[in-house]
């Protein structure tokens, strides 16, 4: 593989990383807040279980880089294909760390220094989640959100529950 080959599948893996931040924002709001509420209900929920029904949206968001994987290795291989699906997993990653660690604490961890976009994006998420309907929400994006959310003091939510 030639260097131009690796240049350019680094630029296809950074572009898709951060179009899928769109995809996610635009399925955030209109199908997880639309007519898949049914599923997503279950994350603005308070509730003592490991697993959500809202899990189902990381299997489903997982299957086209899985299919991209699959088909440009095994199939017809095509490292530019194969970039797509390293973009769209790096955003899954991205996602887990970031939503379901850092904020919701599924996994006890948090950074001890945060950068002011950190706290921007984690109070946004925490705004999004004042409301436990499907409408009136705000904020829907996991990569992006304007300093309207920069908190002026911001305060870590101790329990998972409470983030909800």
């Amino acid at each position: 593989m030639s260097i131009t080959t690796i240049l350019i599948c680094a630029a296809i893996t950074v572009a898709t990383f951060l179009f899928w931040e769109f995809v996610a924002w635009l399925t955030h709001k209109y199908v997880m807040h639309g007519f898949l509420w049914v599923w997503h209900k279950s994350h603005h929920t308070v509730h003592d279980h490991t697993l959500e029904k809202n899990d189902w949206f990381a299997v489903v968001f997982s299957i086209p880089s899985i299919a991209l994987f699959y088909y440009f290795s095994l199939v017809k291989y095509n490292p530019y294909g194969l970039a797509v699906g390293l973009g769209i997993f790096c955003y899954g990653v991205f996602y887990i760390v970031f939503h379901d660690i850092i904020v919701h604490q599924r996994i006890r961890w948090r950074p001890a220094k945060r950068s002011k976009y950190l706290q921007r994006m984690i109070n946004a998420h925490y705004i999004h989640h004042a409301k436990h309907t499907k409408e009136g929400c705000e904020a829907f994006g996991f990569l992006y959100a304007p300093k309207k959310y920069e908190p002026k003091q911001f305060i870590f939510k101790k329990e998972r529950q409470e983030t909800q």
